[in-house]
């Protein structure tokens, strides 16, 4: 019998059904000579401490570190009849296709259980990237030898078995540790969650330590021949600050007062620059998610849902969970019947899609930028776009635009900027004329870009040459102060875990780094933020999300190799290498072993410098107050800020008050 083993149950209905496998059976379809079923996600996990060992079950710095000399997998509780069923037809099966998710996290749902089961028959692989009937067809002619992707298990067998050793034993110890200096609860630690808990964790800081400072702006409306636009002024360097904002009023003030009596201003220089865009690629997940997260507001898991849904459920779009917005070469010649079921499923784009340049090619296909899977793009067949829902249809709408974008020309435009002397003074205005709206067609300018900035640089000014005049319409003076950096929205947080590259100085670090994965993956990044947020860890604030108190008492209690993203990036290189064949599973799980005992014995006699509620409680809700820095100098806030917003001065407290000192960051000796 052939066996064909999926991902989940949806999927396994899909493959089924093409392959001609329609008799339903317990947890199965089957056919002639073959069976289809599937897994519930994974069917087996790695095993807890305490199945090794009796007395793990109590923590114990004595028992650190745990390191298992034969892994264990157990099978899960909730899916066990599932289980029991793929094993029995694993057991009846002379061959075996995987059509599992075609990723890492896909293969090892797959391999481990055949693993587990012992299975010692042939194994073939279908990788697939779309779910529509055609994709089916096209991956079943085109089966993979198994050995092409078993590494992508052992890759993420390294990812699984890292995450067990720093998380069962980084948690326990600093727990541990905490518990000696008085800290009550469970420090959870991660090999990605921790990092990107620091991630939050650095931005808020860094935003409560802001300190705002007052600057000027002087804004001229200034005219020629009747057409009005507005230039600003240019402080001089001596007024500025390095931003080239005037921070000295005075100047500021006296330069209003010398622009207000000027009658005219003389155009000194004009510059026009052509600028041509090229289209955005079709998205990967972290950047689609980073879009809908700006323009709709919508959670990382939520988009991942969505993409999910138009990827499984409506066979709209294709496989959602990649890290590449390249194109291969070879879809090329299916554009044409992409686009036409495109007009199809949604008539009302059919003057757009018909009126595109087919035979164009982009920079989006290219073989040597496709990863495992390429961008995410519509599938070439038809759909019922009446069945997706509001949230559904705006995801798949920027889907298909970043397509469309790749039939349509470059965005081209003049970009103009002029200098001008008034009243002693320079002035600058900026100018734009769209030449060719291109691909801008079908896609939205960037909505983070503020209205005022936006209008600026947007405005079309009259034709200006050197030494022409333009009257002074109005001058205006605005006091502005500099603005703290934003908390980070889930979207921004996915593109900082993305980028983490950006983030690293050293730079023999930041070139091994260059081409890094970053934080998490494609498909792992949106648990590990909604992880974060259950715990409570994270909290969200409107559309931002912020670190609570016991995410600060965590990145100042763990070592800062643990906490620092650049560690994290490294092992995802790490795995990479082990996918490409560069270095072993059990090298890399030797490495780790080494490093979390050295850890271990580094810590086991360390008395945590942690933060408890030591200080005052807050006058308003009686909750534990936390040392904060402001302009004015320290003071207390209460823990449960911002939903309590109660504050005391330090130098009105009196006792241990007086000698309580804000946590310092430790750092540790890194391995």
């Amino acid at each position: 019998m052939r066996l064909f083993l999926c991902e989940k149950p949806s999927q396994g209905k899909d493959i089924a059904r093409v392959l001609g496998a329609l008799q339903r059976g317990n947890g199965c379809y089957n056919g002639s000579g073959i069976s289809v079923t599937w897994c519930i996600g994974h069917l087996v996990e790695a095993a807890p401490p305490e199945a090794y060992d009796e007395r793990f079950k109590r923590w114990s710095l004595d028992q650190l570190p745990i390191i298992p000399v034969k892994w264990r997998m157990d099978v899960k509780a909730d899916t066990a009849a599932q289980y029991k069923i793929v094993k029995q037809l694993l057991a009846k099966a002379s061959e075996l296709v995987i059509a599992t998710d075609a990723d890492r996290e896909g293969e090892m749902i797959a391999r481990e259980i055949l693993d587990l089961c012992r299975y010692q028959g042939s194994i073939q692989r279908l990788w697939l990237s779309a779910l529509n009937e055609a994709s089916i067809r096209k991956a079943l002619v085109s089966l993979r030898p198994a050995d092409e992707t078993e590494r992508l298990y052992y890759s993420a067998l390294a990812r699984s078995r890292a995450d067990w050793l720093i998380g069962m034993n980084m948690s326990r110890l600093f727990t541990l540790l905490g518990r000696q200096s008085g800290h009550p609860g469970v420090l959870s630690v991660g090999r990605v969650q921790t990092p990107t808990l620091r991630l939050v964790v650095d931005r808020d800081r860094e935003i409560e330590r802001f300190v705002s400072v007052p600057y000027w702006v002087i804004d001229i409306r200034l005219s020629q021949l009747g057409q009005p636009f507005l230039a600003q002024w240019e402080a001089p360097q001596n007024a500025t600050d390095d931003a080239g904002r005037c921070i000295r009023q005075a100047v500021a003030h006296q330069t209003l007062q010398n622009l207000r009596q000027a009658q005219d201003a003389q155009v000194i220089e004009v510059q026009t620059q052509r600028v041509r865009e090229v289209p955005p690629l079709p998205f990967d997940l972290s950047t689609l998610q980073e879009v809908c997260s700006r323009r709709f507001g919508f959670g990382v898991q939520e988009t991942l849902d969505i993409a999910q849904s138009l990827y499984e459920t409506h066979k709209a779009t294709t496989y959602p969970r990649s890290d590449s917005g390249y194109l291969p070469e070879n879809m090329l010649a299916e554009a044409a019947t992409v686009l036409d079921s495109l007009i199809i499923s949604d008539p009302s784009v059919e003057a757009l899609t018909r009126s595109v340049d087919r035979q164009q090619r982009s920079r989006a296909w290219n073989d040597n930028k496709v990863s495992a899977h390429h961008g995410i793009i519509p599938t070439l067949e038809p759909f019922r776009m009446e069945a997706l829902s509001e949230n559904e249809q705006a995801v798949y709408e920027l889907i298909r635009a970043h397509y469309l974008a790749q039939f349509l020309p470059h965005h081209e435009y003049d970009r103009t900027c002029v200098q001008f002397t008034c009243g002693g003074h320079t002035l600058q205005a900026n100018g734009k004329h769209i030449v060719e709206s291109g691909w801008r067609r079908v896609l939205e300018s960037d909505p983070a870009t503020s209205e005022d900035e936006s209008a600026q640089r947007s405005q079309i000014l009259p034709p200006l040459t050197s030494g022409s005049c333009c009257s002074v319409q109005q001058v205006e003076l605005r006091a502005l102060k500099t603005q703290a950096p934003k908390a980070l929205t889930q979207g921004e947080l996915i593109k900082a875990m993305k980028g983490v590259a950006k983030l690293v100085t050293d730079p023999r670090l930041k070139q091994t780094l260059k081409d890094t994965s970053g934080i998490g993956t494609e498909a792992t990044r949106a648990n590990i933020i909604s992880g974060l947020l259950s715990r409570g860890y994270l909290y969200k604030k409107g559309q931002s999300v912020r670190a609570s108190e016991a995410a600060f008492t965590l990145i100042d209690a763990v070592p800062s190799a643990i906490a620092d993203p650049a560690t994290t990036a490294i092992w995802e290189q790490a795995f990479d290498m082990i996918e490409t064949g560069q270095m072993t599973l059990d090298s890399f799980i030797a490495k780790q072993t080494t490093w979390i005992t050295q850890l271990v014995e580094h810590y086991r006699t360390t008395t945590l410098s942690i933060h408890t509620p030591g200080g005052p409680t807050c006058p308003l809700c009686g909750a534990s107050m936390r040392q904060r820095h402001g302009k004015h100098g320290a003071f207390w806030s209460c823990s449960r800020y911002p939903e309590c917003k109660g504050v005391l001065p330090v130098v009105a407290q009196t006792g241990s008050t007086s000698s309580h000192r804000k946590p310092r960051r430790s750092k540790p000796k890194s391995y």
